[in-house]
């Protein structure tokens, strides 16, 4: 039977008690308290009373509690840790049970500070370096650390004043000191790793990375050298650029020419060798032929650009014409007849015939 079904006789409760005819036990409740409450405030603790329902009041209203988007909450139990919350409405045991610590997670903090410090080559150098971090771990971040702000603060310039004293001013001033940077990031979170502290380091930066006003002009002495040292080095870098190529292409064509030379010399070895093995293998099969073809081709070749007619007969004789007859027979000149003789002006000097041997 269910607990607001009527019994037997339609009056009892599941706890077997009569209750009148028409009423819930909700309103006998409140009938109860209101009852309780009159006579509370017409006797003589009346005050009492008062401060009870307060503090009633106040432990229903620490029952719960409402976590905010950005923040974690961690929820101690008589003082020792019970355990975190995320954002969002929780219900907990009223104070003083459980009390809720709010941390906010999720907010950025910074730590500040300037420094000289002695660089691995004995020399001072001032440095502004900002660290920032978040919570990572809300509960290490309140139970590890008496003054996290402060802690960080000492290890960001423990790793800083590490990384540069292990680092040469050149080095420190030069592009390189983005790696030093990225260094003493990682050796701090390694160290707030150490100490459990429940902080995640995001970023690490140097501003204002110079050295003493002391000796401010020497170091600038110094990096104007550097910067015409690095103009010069990109002058010749880009003169090479532009020289190197030309100079390679020239060797390539000088290489192809030699190669197109040594290829042409070989072939006209190869068909020298070839001619003179076919010219071998005629002369075996006709001596006396070949022999004759070989002088009438010489000649030919010698004889072409001379003013001269030679007879082919059996006479073999050498005419020379006189120089103003020259002109006029040269472009039969070097013709060459075998077993005719060729006519020519007869010459009254005698010192111009000859004969060929």
């Amino acid at each position: 039977m269910a607990w607001n079904e009527p019994g037997k006789n339609g009056q009892n409760d599941p706890w077997n008690r009569k209750r009148p005819s028409g009423k819930s036990p909700l309103d006998e409740l409140l009938n109860t308290i209101r009852s309780a409450t009159s006579r509370l405030r017409q006797g003589p603790g009346s005050i009492l009373a008062a401060v009870l329902l307060v503090l009633v009041v106040g432990l229903l209203l620490s029952c719960y509690t409402i976590i905010g988007a950005r923040q974690t909450g961690v929820v101690l139990r008589f003082g020792e840790y019970s355990r975190t919350l995320t954002p969002g409405f929780h219900l907990k045991l009223p104070q003083p049970f459980e009390s809720v610590t709010k941390v906010e997670s999720t907010r950025i903090r910074s730590v500040t500070d300037k420094v000289a410090m002695l660089t691995r080559d004995e020399n001072i150098i001032t440095i502004d370096f900002t660290v920032q971090y978040q919570v990572d771990d809300s509960r290490k971040y309140l139970f590890s650390l008496n003054d996290p702000d402060g802690t960080i603060g000492a290890a960001a310039e423990a790793a800083v004043r590490s990384v540069i004293g292990s680092s040469d001013m050149d080095q420190i001033l030069s592009a390189a000191g983005a790696s030093l940077v990225s260094e003493a990031q990682t050796t701090l979170q390694k160290t707030l790793d150490g100490y459990d502290s429940g902080l995640r380091v995001t970023e690490v930066s140097f501003q204002n990375v110079s050295p003493p006003n002391e000796v401010k002009d020497a170091f600038d002495d110094v990096n104007n050298a550097r910067e015409d040292k690095q103009s010069i080095e990109n002058g010749a870098l880009a003169y090479a650029s532009k020289v190197v190529p030309v100079a390679r292409g020239d060797a390539a064509r000088i290489a192809a020419e030699a190669s197109g030379y040594q290829a042409e010399r070989i072939a006209r070895a190869q068909g020298d060798i070839a001619r003179f093995n076919l010219l071998l293998t005629q002369y075996k099969a006709a001596p006396e032929v070949t022999r004759k073809r070989l002088w009438l081709e010489t000649m030919e070749q010698v004889m072409a650009n001379n003013p001269k007619v030679i007879d082919g007969s059996d006479g073999r004789n050498i005419i020379n014409l006189p120089p103003a007859q020259a002109a006029a027979a040269a472009p039969d000149a070097g013709t060459v007849t075998a077993g005719a003789v060729t006519p020519a002006p007869a010459s009254n000097n005698a010192a111009d015939k000859g004969t060929q041997p």
